[in-house]
Protein backbone atom coordinates (compact mmCIF):
# COMPACT_ATOMS: atom_id res chain seq x y z
CA UNK A 1 0.00 0.00 0.00
CA UNK A 2 2.96 2.33 0.68
CA UNK A 3 6.62 2.51 -0.25
CA UNK A 4 8.76 0.30 1.98
CA UNK A 5 11.85 -1.91 1.98
CA UNK A 6 9.64 -4.94 1.41
CA UNK A 7 9.23 -6.47 -2.06
CA UNK A 8 6.47 -8.54 -3.63
CA UNK A 9 7.40 -11.86 -5.23
CA UNK A 10 5.39 -14.08 -7.58
CA UNK A 11 5.87 -17.83 -7.97
CA UNK A 12 3.97 -20.71 -9.49
CA UNK A 13 2.92 -23.74 -7.48
CA UNK A 14 5.53 -25.75 -9.38
CA UNK A 15 8.21 -23.60 -7.71
CA UNK A 16 9.17 -21.51 -10.77
CA UNK A 17 9.90 -17.90 -9.86
CA UNK A 18 8.22 -15.32 -12.07
CA UNK A 19 9.11 -12.02 -10.38
CA UNK A 20 11.71 -11.34 -7.66
CA UNK A 21 12.65 -14.97 -7.23
CA UNK A 22 15.43 -16.47 -5.09
CA UNK A 23 15.81 -13.25 -3.13
CA UNK A 24 16.92 -11.40 -6.28
CA UNK A 25 15.09 -8.13 -7.00
CA UNK A 26 14.05 -7.68 -10.66
CA UNK A 27 13.71 -4.39 -12.48
CA UNK A 28 10.18 -3.08 -13.15
CA UNK A 29 8.80 -4.36 -16.44
CA UNK A 30 6.70 -7.11 -18.03
CA UNK A 31 7.01 -10.76 -16.98
CA UNK A 32 5.14 -13.76 -18.43
CA UNK A 33 3.71 -16.37 -16.12
CA UNK A 34 0.55 -18.35 -15.41
CA UNK A 35 -0.63 -17.97 -18.99
CA UNK A 36 -0.77 -14.17 -18.86
CA UNK A 37 1.52 -11.15 -18.79
CA UNK A 38 2.27 -9.41 -15.49
CA UNK A 39 3.31 -5.75 -15.39
CA UNK A 40 5.61 -5.13 -12.42
CA UNK A 41 5.80 -1.47 -11.32
CA UNK A 42 7.97 -0.02 -8.59
CA UNK A 43 7.99 3.79 -8.34
CA UNK A 44 11.54 5.04 -7.96
CA UNK A 45 10.85 8.74 -7.63
CA UNK A 46 12.29 10.08 -4.39
CA UNK A 47 9.17 12.08 -3.54
CA UNK A 48 6.77 9.22 -4.31
CA UNK A 49 5.24 7.26 -1.44
CA UNK A 50 3.39 4.76 -3.64
CA UNK A 51 4.10 1.06 -3.22
CA UNK A 52 4.95 -1.48 -5.89
CA UNK A 53 2.37 -3.55 -7.74
CA UNK A 54 1.62 -6.51 -10.04
CA UNK A 55 -1.07 -6.14 -12.68
CA UNK A 56 -2.30 -8.78 -15.15
CA UNK A 57 -5.36 -8.75 -17.37
CA UNK A 58 -5.57 -12.57 -17.25
CA UNK A 59 -6.93 -15.11 -17.45
CA UNK A 60 -4.50 -17.32 -15.53
CA UNK A 61 -4.24 -21.03 -16.25
CA UNK A 62 -2.58 -22.14 -12.99
CA UNK A 63 -2.51 -21.24 -9.32
CA UNK A 64 0.05 -18.53 -8.47
CA UNK A 65 1.37 -17.65 -5.03
CA UNK A 66 2.24 -14.10 -3.98
CA UNK A 67 5.03 -13.78 -1.40
CA UNK A 68 6.61 -10.85 0.37
CA UNK A 69 10.33 -10.39 0.86
CA UNK A 70 10.01 -9.08 4.41
CA UNK A 71 12.57 -6.55 5.67
CA UNK A 72 10.46 -4.18 7.77
CA UNK A 73 6.93 -4.04 9.23
CA UNK A 74 4.33 -4.66 6.56
CA UNK A 75 2.41 -1.46 5.62
CA UNK A 76 -0.36 -3.56 4.09
CA UNK A 77 -1.12 -5.30 0.79
CA UNK A 78 -4.25 -4.61 -1.29
CA UNK A 79 -5.42 -7.17 -3.84
CA UNK A 80 -8.25 -7.51 -6.31
CA UNK A 81 -9.18 -10.42 -8.55
CA UNK A 82 -11.85 -11.18 -11.13
CA UNK A 83 -13.64 -14.52 -11.43
CA UNK A 84 -15.89 -15.33 -14.37
CA UNK A 85 -19.10 -16.99 -13.05
CA UNK A 86 -21.01 -19.58 -15.08
CA UNK A 87 -24.40 -18.05 -14.22
CA UNK A 88 -23.38 -14.43 -13.94
CA UNK A 89 -26.20 -11.99 -14.66
CA UNK A 90 -25.46 -9.54 -17.45
CA UNK A 91 -25.44 -5.99 -16.07
CA UNK A 92 -27.46 -4.79 -19.06
CA UNK A 93 -30.68 -6.48 -17.80
CA UNK A 94 -30.34 -5.32 -14.24
CA UNK A 95 -31.73 -1.78 -14.65
CA UNK A 96 -35.09 -3.25 -15.84
CA UNK A 97 -35.59 -5.37 -12.69
CA UNK A 98 -36.82 -3.56 -9.64
CA UNK A 99 -35.48 -4.62 -6.26
CA UNK A 100 -37.42 -7.52 -4.82
CA UNK A 101 -38.87 -8.66 -8.18
CA UNK A 102 -38.35 -12.28 -9.32
CA UNK A 103 -35.75 -13.08 -11.99
CA UNK A 104 -36.49 -15.94 -14.39
CA UNK A 105 -39.34 -16.99 -12.14
CA UNK A 106 -37.19 -17.04 -9.03
CA UNK A 107 -36.84 -14.39 -6.37
CA UNK A 108 -33.14 -13.54 -5.95
CA UNK A 109 -32.02 -12.27 -2.55
CA UNK A 110 -30.99 -8.63 -2.65
CA UNK A 111 -27.27 -8.32 -2.21
CA UNK A 112 -27.09 -11.87 -3.71
CA UNK A 113 -23.43 -12.82 -3.18
CA UNK A 114 -22.92 -16.47 -2.37
CA UNK A 115 -19.40 -17.83 -1.80
CA UNK A 116 -18.13 -21.35 -1.85
CA UNK A 117 -14.90 -22.46 -0.24
CA UNK A 118 -13.43 -21.24 2.99
CA UNK A 119 -12.30 -17.87 1.62
CA UNK A 120 -9.16 -18.06 3.70
CA UNK A 121 -6.32 -15.77 2.56
CA UNK A 122 -3.80 -17.79 0.58
CA UNK A 123 -6.36 -20.40 -0.44
CA UNK A 124 -7.98 -20.60 -3.84
CA UNK A 125 -11.26 -18.73 -3.76
CA UNK A 126 -14.35 -19.42 -5.92
CA UNK A 127 -17.63 -17.52 -6.13
CA UNK A 128 -20.96 -17.56 -7.95
CA UNK A 129 -22.34 -14.12 -8.63
CA UNK A 130 -26.10 -13.43 -8.63
CA UNK A 131 -28.46 -10.54 -8.40
CA UNK A 132 -26.55 -8.10 -10.58
CA UNK A 133 -23.37 -7.78 -8.52
CA UNK A 134 -20.35 -7.64 -10.88
CA UNK A 135 -18.13 -10.68 -10.70
CA UNK A 136 -15.39 -8.88 -8.77
CA UNK A 137 -13.87 -9.73 -5.42
CA UNK A 138 -11.51 -7.64 -3.33
CA UNK A 139 -9.89 -8.02 0.02
CA UNK A 140 -12.55 -5.67 1.37
CA UNK A 141 -15.56 -7.08 -0.53
CA UNK A 142 -15.05 -10.80 0.03
CA UNK A 143 -17.98 -11.10 2.44
CA UNK A 144 -21.67 -12.11 2.19
CA UNK A 145 -24.31 -9.43 2.20
CA UNK A 146 -27.29 -9.87 4.60
CA UNK A 147 -30.12 -11.80 2.97
CA UNK A 148 -33.48 -10.03 3.08
CA UNK A 149 -36.71 -11.98 2.72
CA UNK A 150 -39.02 -10.76 -0.03
CA UNK A 151 -41.99 -10.23 2.26
CA UNK A 152 -40.33 -7.61 4.43
CA UNK A 153 -40.81 -3.92 3.71
CA UNK A 154 -40.89 -3.90 -0.06
CA UNK A 155 -40.47 -0.24 -1.07
CA UNK A 156 -43.12 -0.55 -3.75
CA UNK A 157 -45.77 -2.40 -1.76
CA UNK A 158 -49.27 -0.97 -2.51
CA UNK A 159 -50.65 1.31 0.14
CA UNK A 160 -53.56 -1.09 0.73
CA UNK A 161 -51.18 -3.80 1.84
CA UNK A 162 -49.90 -3.09 5.32
CA UNK A 163 -48.33 -5.37 7.85
CA UNK A 164 -50.72 -6.64 10.50
CA UNK A 165 -50.79 -4.44 13.54
CA UNK A 166 -49.57 -6.00 16.72
CA UNK A 167 -52.25 -7.13 19.07
CA UNK A 168 -52.83 -4.73 21.89
CA UNK A 169 -55.29 -4.80 24.75
CA UNK A 170 -57.12 -1.75 23.26
CA UNK A 171 -58.84 -3.01 20.11
CA UNK A 172 -60.87 0.21 19.71
CA UNK A 173 -57.83 2.25 18.71
CA UNK A 174 -58.59 4.79 16.00
CA UNK A 175 -55.03 5.36 14.77
CA UNK A 176 -52.11 3.21 13.75
CA UNK A 177 -48.73 3.34 11.94
CA UNK A 178 -48.64 2.96 8.17
CA UNK A 179 -45.80 2.96 5.59
CA UNK A 180 -46.09 5.92 3.26
CA UNK A 181 -43.37 5.43 0.66
CA UNK A 182 -39.61 5.18 1.04
CA UNK A 183 -36.68 7.53 1.24
CA UNK A 184 -34.78 8.48 -1.90
CA UNK A 185 -32.07 5.99 -2.95
CA UNK A 186 -28.63 7.04 -1.74
CA UNK A 187 -27.05 6.38 -5.17
CA UNK A 188 -28.24 6.33 -8.74
CA UNK A 189 -26.33 3.12 -9.54
CA UNK A 190 -23.95 0.59 -8.08
CA UNK A 191 -26.22 -0.51 -5.16
CA UNK A 192 -27.51 2.18 -2.85
CA UNK A 193 -29.77 2.08 0.19
CA UNK A 194 -33.21 3.43 1.15
CA UNK A 195 -35.55 3.18 4.16
CA UNK A 196 -39.37 2.89 4.53
CA UNK A 197 -41.21 5.96 5.85
CA UNK A 198 -43.86 5.30 8.57
CA UNK A 199 -46.57 7.84 9.44
CA UNK A 200 -49.43 7.90 11.92
CA UNK A 201 -52.82 7.71 10.07
CA UNK A 202 -56.52 7.45 10.93
CA UNK A 203 -57.58 3.81 10.77
CA UNK A 204 -60.77 4.60 8.89
CA UNK A 205 -59.95 7.55 6.67
CA UNK A 206 -56.20 6.74 6.24
CA UNK A 207 -55.44 10.42 6.67
CA UNK A 208 -52.11 11.36 8.22
CA UNK A 209 -52.36 12.78 11.69
CA UNK A 210 -49.77 13.95 14.22
CA UNK A 211 -47.53 11.14 15.49
CA UNK A 212 -48.71 11.75 19.04
CA UNK A 213 -52.00 10.05 18.05
CA UNK A 214 -50.16 6.73 17.70
CA UNK A 215 -48.32 4.64 20.22
CA UNK A 216 -44.63 5.44 19.70
CA UNK A 217 -43.59 2.08 21.14
CA UNK A 218 -45.48 0.36 18.33
CA UNK A 219 -43.78 2.31 15.52
CA UNK A 220 -41.92 -0.18 13.24
CA UNK A 221 -38.15 0.19 13.01
CA UNK A 222 -37.15 1.15 9.42
CA UNK A 223 -34.78 -1.42 7.94
CA UNK A 224 -32.32 -0.62 5.21
CA UNK A 225 -33.33 -1.73 1.75
CA UNK A 226 -30.95 -2.00 -1.25
CA UNK A 227 -31.81 0.00 -4.32
CA UNK A 228 -30.39 0.72 -7.77
CA UNK A 229 -28.37 -2.46 -7.50
CA UNK A 230 -27.35 -2.41 -11.15
CA UNK A 231 -23.63 -1.59 -11.66
CA UNK A 232 -22.58 1.91 -12.61
CA UNK A 233 -21.15 2.40 -16.10
CA UNK A 234 -17.50 1.32 -16.33
CA UNK A 235 -14.89 4.07 -16.63
CA UNK A 236 -11.16 4.38 -17.20
CA UNK A 237 -9.34 5.08 -13.94
CA UNK A 238 -6.18 7.03 -14.77
CA UNK A 239 -3.13 6.84 -12.47
CA UNK A 240 -0.42 9.43 -12.02
CA UNK A 241 2.47 9.69 -14.48
CA UNK A 242 5.68 8.03 -13.40
CA UNK A 243 8.90 10.01 -13.22
CA UNK A 244 10.60 10.74 -16.53
CA UNK A 245 13.01 8.02 -17.61
CA UNK A 246 15.72 10.64 -18.19
CA UNK A 247 16.73 13.61 -16.06
CA UNK A 248 17.42 15.63 -19.20
CA UNK A 249 16.67 15.29 -22.88
CA UNK A 250 13.79 13.30 -24.38
CA UNK A 251 12.59 10.45 -22.15
CA UNK A 252 9.46 8.39 -21.47
CA UNK A 253 6.94 8.27 -18.63
CA UNK A 254 4.17 5.79 -17.91
CA UNK A 255 0.89 5.64 -16.02
CA UNK A 256 -1.56 2.91 -15.09
CA UNK A 257 -4.97 2.94 -16.79
CA UNK A 258 -7.54 0.50 -15.36
CA UNK A 259 -11.16 -0.20 -16.25
CA UNK A 260 -13.21 0.20 -13.06
CA UNK A 261 -16.84 0.07 -11.93
CA UNK A 262 -18.46 1.38 -8.77
CA UNK A 263 -20.53 -1.12 -6.78
CA UNK A 264 -21.59 -0.91 -3.13
CA UNK A 265 -19.61 2.30 -2.68
CA UNK A 266 -16.45 0.51 -3.80
CA UNK A 267 -14.53 1.17 -6.98
CA UNK A 268 -13.52 -2.23 -8.37
CA UNK A 269 -11.22 -3.19 -11.21
CA UNK A 270 -13.04 -5.07 -13.99
CA UNK A 271 -12.02 -6.61 -17.27
CA UNK A 272 -11.03 -4.07 -19.95
CA UNK A 273 -13.79 -5.05 -22.39
CA UNK A 274 -16.32 -3.29 -20.15
CA UNK A 275 -14.71 0.04 -21.07
CA UNK A 276 -14.52 -0.72 -24.79
CA UNK A 277 -17.19 1.90 -25.49
CA UNK A 278 -14.74 4.55 -24.18
CA UNK A 279 -11.49 5.65 -25.76
CA UNK A 280 -8.63 4.32 -23.65
CA UNK A 281 -6.25 7.08 -22.46
CA UNK A 282 -2.59 6.84 -23.37
CA UNK A 283 -0.40 4.87 -20.96
CA UNK A 284 2.94 6.21 -22.22
CA UNK A 285 4.10 9.70 -23.10
CA UNK A 286 7.31 11.50 -23.98
CA UNK A 287 8.78 13.87 -21.43
CA UNK A 288 11.68 16.25 -21.08
CA UNK A 289 12.57 17.79 -17.72
CA UNK A 290 15.25 20.03 -19.20
CA UNK A 291 17.72 20.25 -22.07
CA UNK A 292 20.87 18.27 -21.34
CA UNK A 293 24.13 20.05 -20.61
CA UNK A 294 27.05 19.33 -22.95
CA UNK A 295 30.84 19.29 -22.90
CA UNK A 296 32.70 22.26 -24.32
CA UNK A 297 36.43 22.51 -25.08
CA UNK A 298 37.34 26.01 -23.93
CA UNK A 299 41.04 26.20 -24.92
CA UNK A 300 43.46 24.66 -27.39
CA UNK A 301 46.13 22.21 -26.25
CA UNK A 302 48.98 23.87 -24.36
CA UNK A 303 52.55 23.39 -25.53
CA UNK A 304 54.28 20.23 -24.38
CA UNK A 305 55.66 20.38 -20.85
CA UNK A 306 59.15 19.34 -22.05
CA UNK A 307 61.28 20.54 -25.00
CA UNK A 308 62.23 16.96 -25.87
CA UNK A 309 61.26 13.47 -24.82
CA UNK A 310 57.78 12.52 -23.51
CA UNK A 311 55.77 15.12 -21.58
CA UNK A 312 52.16 16.21 -21.16
CA UNK A 313 49.87 18.87 -22.55
CA UNK A 314 46.50 20.07 -21.24
CA UNK A 315 43.35 21.92 -22.31
CA UNK A 316 40.31 23.32 -20.52
CA UNK A 317 37.12 21.19 -20.73
CA UNK A 318 33.91 22.38 -19.03
CA UNK A 319 30.33 21.14 -18.66
CA UNK A 320 28.04 23.90 -19.96
CA UNK A 321 24.26 24.15 -19.62
CA UNK A 322 21.93 25.02 -22.48
CA UNK A 323 22.00 28.69 -21.40
CA UNK A 324 25.80 28.81 -21.42
CA UNK A 325 26.54 28.57 -17.69
CA UNK A 326 29.38 26.38 -16.42
CA UNK A 327 27.87 23.66 -14.20
CA UNK A 328 29.20 20.65 -12.28
CA UNK A 329 30.70 17.87 -14.39
CA UNK A 330 28.07 15.45 -13.05
CA UNK A 331 25.41 17.30 -15.12
CA UNK A 332 27.08 16.02 -18.33
CA UNK A 333 27.59 12.45 -19.47
CA UNK A 334 30.94 11.49 -17.92
CA UNK A 335 31.38 8.72 -20.50
CA UNK A 336 31.50 11.36 -23.27
CA UNK A 337 33.92 13.74 -21.51
CA UNK A 338 36.76 14.83 -23.85
CA UNK A 339 40.29 14.30 -22.56
CA UNK A 340 41.80 17.35 -20.90
CA UNK A 341 45.29 15.88 -20.50
CA UNK A 342 47.37 13.71 -22.80
CA UNK A 343 50.96 12.68 -23.40
CA UNK A 344 53.10 14.39 -26.03
CA UNK A 345 56.36 13.18 -27.59
CA UNK A 346 58.80 15.91 -28.60
CA UNK A 347 61.30 13.47 -30.06
CA UNK A 348 64.61 12.18 -28.70
CA UNK A 349 66.58 14.52 -26.49
CA UNK A 350 70.16 15.54 -27.41
CA UNK A 351 72.81 17.19 -25.27
CA UNK A 352 74.97 20.18 -26.15
CA UNK A 353 77.47 22.46 -24.46
CA UNK A 354 75.90 25.69 -23.25
CA UNK A 355 78.26 28.60 -22.56
CA UNK A 356 78.15 32.27 -21.56
CA UNK A 357 79.88 35.14 -23.27
CA UNK A 358 83.53 35.84 -22.39
CA UNK A 359 84.05 38.14 -19.42
CA UNK A 360 85.00 41.67 -20.42
CA UNK A 361 87.73 42.06 -17.79
CA UNK A 362 91.24 40.58 -17.97
CA UNK A 363 92.49 38.86 -14.86
CA UNK A 364 95.72 40.96 -14.84
CA UNK A 365 95.94 44.70 -14.96
CA UNK A 366 99.33 44.42 -16.73
CA UNK A 367 101.15 41.61 -18.37
CA UNK A 368 99.56 38.26 -19.22
CA UNK A 369 96.13 37.40 -17.80
CA UNK A 370 93.01 35.44 -18.73
CA UNK A 371 89.34 36.00 -19.48
CA UNK A 372 86.82 33.32 -18.49
CA UNK A 373 83.32 32.01 -19.29
CA UNK A 374 80.95 29.39 -17.82
CA UNK A 375 80.36 26.06 -19.60
CA UNK A 376 77.58 23.52 -18.84
CA UNK A 377 76.23 20.40 -20.62
CA UNK A 378 72.43 20.42 -21.07
CA UNK A 379 69.77 18.83 -23.27
CA UNK A 380 68.55 20.76 -26.31
CA UNK A 381 66.26 20.24 -29.32
CA UNK A 382 68.03 22.31 -31.98
CA UNK A 383 70.34 19.63 -33.32
CA UNK A 384 68.85 17.39 -36.00
CA UNK A 385 71.17 14.54 -35.09
CA UNK A 386 70.38 12.05 -32.32
CA UNK A 387 73.47 12.84 -30.26
CA UNK A 388 73.93 10.75 -27.16
CA UNK A 389 75.76 13.33 -25.07
CA UNK A 390 78.07 16.30 -24.96
CA UNK A 391 81.21 14.21 -25.44
CA UNK A 392 84.76 15.08 -24.38
CA UNK A 393 85.13 18.19 -26.59
CA UNK A 394 84.38 20.56 -23.73
CA UNK A 395 84.85 24.19 -24.86
CA UNK A 396 87.65 26.07 -23.10
CA UNK A 397 86.65 28.19 -20.12
CA UNK A 398 89.67 30.60 -20.20
CA UNK A 399 91.45 32.57 -22.91
CA UNK A 400 94.67 34.62 -22.60
CA UNK A 401 94.70 38.42 -22.41
CA UNK A 402 97.50 41.03 -22.01
CA UNK A 403 97.19 44.60 -20.77
CA UNK A 404 100.85 45.62 -21.40
CA UNK A 405 104.24 45.10 -19.65
CA UNK A 406 104.82 45.66 -15.95
CA UNK A 407 108.09 46.88 -14.12
CA UNK A 408 109.55 46.20 -10.65
CA UNK A 409 112.72 45.68 -8.37
CA UNK A 410 114.65 42.68 -7.04
CA UNK A 411 112.04 41.15 -4.83
CA UNK A 412 108.76 39.44 -5.21
CA UNK A 413 106.47 42.07 -6.50
CA UNK A 414 102.76 41.33 -6.24
CA UNK A 415 100.46 43.54 -8.16
CA UNK A 416 97.00 44.42 -7.03
CA UNK A 417 94.29 41.84 -7.46
CA UNK A 418 92.54 42.01 -10.75
CA UNK A 419 88.86 42.44 -10.93
CA UNK A 420 86.84 39.26 -10.35
CA UNK A 421 86.70 37.14 -13.49
CA UNK A 422 82.90 37.25 -13.45
CA UNK A 423 80.55 39.93 -12.30
CA UNK A 424 78.48 37.55 -10.20
CA UNK A 425 78.73 34.09 -8.75
CA UNK A 426 82.00 32.29 -7.95
CA UNK A 427 85.01 33.53 -9.97
CA UNK A 428 88.74 34.06 -9.65
CA UNK A 429 91.08 37.01 -9.21
CA UNK A 430 94.57 37.18 -10.65
CA UNK A 431 97.60 39.25 -9.80
CA UNK A 432 101.05 39.44 -11.25
CA UNK A 433 103.86 38.11 -9.03
CA UNK A 434 107.36 38.78 -10.45
CA UNK A 435 110.92 38.93 -9.22
CA UNK A 436 112.30 42.46 -9.74
CA UNK A 437 115.36 44.51 -8.86
CA UNK A 438 114.48 47.88 -7.53
CA UNK A 439 116.67 50.74 -8.78
CA UNK A 440 116.52 54.33 -7.79
CA UNK A 441 113.79 55.23 -10.20
CA UNK A 442 113.04 51.97 -12.03
CA UNK A 443 112.43 48.28 -11.52
CA UNK A 444 114.30 45.56 -13.45
CA UNK A 445 112.51 42.27 -13.99
CA UNK A 446 114.65 39.27 -13.09
CA UNK A 447 114.24 35.55 -13.56
CA UNK A 448 112.04 33.99 -10.85
CA UNK A 449 114.88 31.89 -9.52
CA UNK A 450 116.55 35.11 -8.37
CA UNK A 451 113.82 35.42 -5.73
CA UNK A 452 113.61 31.73 -4.90
CA UNK A 453 114.87 32.37 -1.43
CA UNK A 454 111.79 34.44 -0.75
CA UNK A 455 108.27 33.11 -0.18
CA UNK A 456 106.31 33.69 -3.35
CA UNK A 457 102.93 35.37 -2.79
CA UNK A 458 99.86 33.63 -4.33
CA UNK A 459 98.98 34.87 -7.80
CA UNK A 460 95.33 33.69 -7.83
CA UNK A 461 92.39 33.54 -5.41
CA UNK A 462 88.67 32.94 -5.55
CA UNK A 463 86.20 35.81 -5.46
CA UNK A 464 82.45 36.23 -5.13
CA UNK A 465 81.03 39.69 -5.69
CA UNK A 466 77.32 38.86 -5.53
CA UNK A 467 74.86 36.13 -6.47
CA UNK A 468 74.04 36.13 -10.18
CA UNK A 469 70.42 35.22 -9.77
CA UNK A 470 70.18 34.26 -13.43
CA UNK A 471 72.34 34.52 -16.55
CA UNK A 472 71.92 33.83 -20.24
CA UNK A 473 73.57 30.64 -21.61
CA UNK A 474 73.56 29.56 -25.23
CA UNK A 475 74.75 26.67 -27.42
CA UNK A 476 77.16 27.06 -30.31
CA UNK A 477 75.71 27.94 -33.69
CA UNK A 478 74.26 25.10 -35.72
CA UNK A 479 75.40 24.33 -39.28
CA UNK A 480 74.09 26.86 -41.82
CA UNK A 481 70.90 25.77 -43.50
CA UNK A 482 72.36 26.64 -46.94
CA UNK A 483 75.90 26.60 -48.17
CA UNK A 484 75.39 29.59 -50.49
CA UNK A 485 72.90 32.28 -51.55
CA UNK A 486 71.98 33.09 -47.95
CA UNK A 487 70.83 30.67 -45.26
CA UNK A 488 70.42 30.84 -41.52
CA UNK A 489 71.81 29.15 -38.47
CA UNK A 490 70.33 28.80 -35.00
CA UNK A 491 71.37 28.22 -31.44
CA UNK A 492 69.45 27.62 -28.25
CA UNK A 493 69.43 30.17 -25.45
CA UNK A 494 68.56 29.34 -21.85
CA UNK A 495 68.25 31.44 -18.70
CA UNK A 496 69.98 29.60 -15.81
CA UNK A 497 70.21 30.42 -12.11
CA UNK A 498 73.32 30.04 -9.95
CA UNK A 499 72.35 26.42 -9.37
CA UNK A 500 72.27 25.86 -13.17
CA UNK A 501 68.51 25.35 -13.18
CA UNK A 502 66.06 27.01 -15.54
CA UNK A 503 65.05 30.52 -14.49
CA UNK A 504 62.97 33.41 -15.79
CA UNK A 505 64.87 36.18 -14.03
CA UNK A 506 67.21 37.11 -16.90
CA UNK A 507 66.92 40.53 -18.56
CA UNK A 508 65.04 39.94 -21.84
CA UNK A 509 66.88 42.86 -23.49
CA UNK A 510 70.24 41.10 -22.95
CA UNK A 511 69.11 37.78 -24.41
CA UNK A 512 71.56 36.60 -27.14
CA UNK A 513 70.18 36.13 -30.62
CA UNK A 514 68.89 32.65 -31.42
CA UNK A 515 68.99 32.97 -35.22
CA UNK A 516 71.21 34.76 -37.75
CA UNK A 517 71.91 34.79 -41.46
CA UNK A 518 74.90 32.94 -42.96
CA UNK A 519 76.60 32.03 -46.27
CA UNK A 520 75.38 35.02 -48.30
CA UNK A 521 77.80 34.28 -51.18
CA UNK A 522 76.52 33.14 -54.56
CA UNK A 523 76.55 29.46 -55.37
CA UNK A 524 79.26 28.20 -57.74
CA UNK A 525 77.62 26.55 -60.75
CA UNK A 526 78.21 22.86 -61.31
CA UNK A 527 80.90 22.12 -63.86
CA UNK A 528 81.37 18.41 -63.33
CA UNK A 529 78.47 16.41 -64.82
CA UNK A 530 79.54 13.32 -62.88
CA UNK A 531 79.43 15.15 -59.52
CA UNK A 532 75.80 15.12 -58.30
CA UNK A 533 73.83 14.67 -55.09
CA UNK A 534 72.01 11.36 -55.32
CA UNK A 535 69.99 11.88 -52.12
CA UNK A 536 67.72 14.69 -50.99
CA UNK A 537 69.11 14.77 -47.44
CA UNK A 538 72.77 15.22 -48.21
CA UNK A 539 72.83 18.19 -45.83
CA UNK A 540 72.53 15.66 -42.97
CA UNK A 541 75.60 13.84 -44.31
CA UNK A 542 77.47 17.15 -44.29
CA UNK A 543 76.32 17.98 -40.75
CA UNK A 544 77.41 14.53 -39.54
CA UNK A 545 80.85 15.12 -41.13
CA UNK A 546 80.55 11.93 -43.19
CA UNK A 547 82.14 13.40 -46.30
CA UNK A 548 85.48 11.91 -45.26
CA UNK A 549 84.17 8.54 -46.38
CA UNK A 550 84.38 7.79 -50.14
CA UNK A 551 80.85 6.41 -50.30
CA UNK A 552 79.25 9.60 -48.96
CA UNK A 553 81.71 11.77 -50.88
CA UNK A 554 80.43 10.14 -54.12
CA UNK A 555 76.74 9.89 -53.16
CA UNK A 556 76.68 13.54 -52.03
CA UNK A 557 79.36 14.87 -54.33
CA UNK A 558 77.97 18.40 -54.73
CA UNK A 559 77.34 18.99 -51.00
CA UNK A 560 80.66 17.47 -49.92
CA UNK A 561 82.56 19.47 -52.54
CA UNK A 562 80.78 22.66 -51.55
CA UNK A 563 81.59 22.27 -47.86
CA UNK A 564 85.20 21.46 -48.72
CA UNK A 565 85.42 24.66 -50.80
CA UNK A 566 83.80 26.65 -48.02
CA UNK A 567 86.29 25.39 -45.46
CA UNK A 568 89.20 26.22 -47.70
CA UNK A 569 87.89 29.53 -49.03
CA UNK A 570 85.95 30.98 -46.14
CA UNK A 571 87.59 29.49 -43.09
CA UNK A 572 89.15 32.79 -42.23
CA UNK A 573 85.85 34.65 -42.39
CA UNK A 574 84.28 32.26 -39.89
Amino acid sequence: MYKSNNYLALRSRSGRSIINGNWAIDRPGKYEGGGTMFTYKRPNEISSTAGESFLAEGPTNEILDVYMIHQQPNPGVHYEYVIMGNNAISPQVLPHRRPGEPFNGQLVPEGGNQQEGEGKEGDEEKADVHGGAPEIFTSESAQTFPVRHPDRFSPHRPDSVVPPAPQTPRRSRDHNWKQLGTTECSTTCGKGSQYPIFRCVNRNTHEEVPESYCDSSMKPTPEEEPCNIFPCPAFWDIGEWSECSKTCGLGMQHRQVLCRQVYANRSLTVQPYRCQHLEKPETTSTCQLKICSEWQIRTDWTSCSVPCGVGQRTRDVKCVSNIGDVVDDEECNMKLRPNDIENCDMGPCAKSWFLTEWSERCSAECGAGVRTRSVVCMTNHVSSLPLEGCGNNRPVEATPCDNGPCTGEVEWFAGSWSQCSIECGSGTQQREVICVRKNADTFEVLDPYECSFLERPPSQQSCHLKPCGAKWFNTEWSVCSKSCQGGFRVREVRCLSDEMTLSNLCDPQLKPEEKESCNPQDCVPEVDENCKDRYYNCNVVVQARLCVYNYYKTACCVSCTRVANRHSGFLGSR
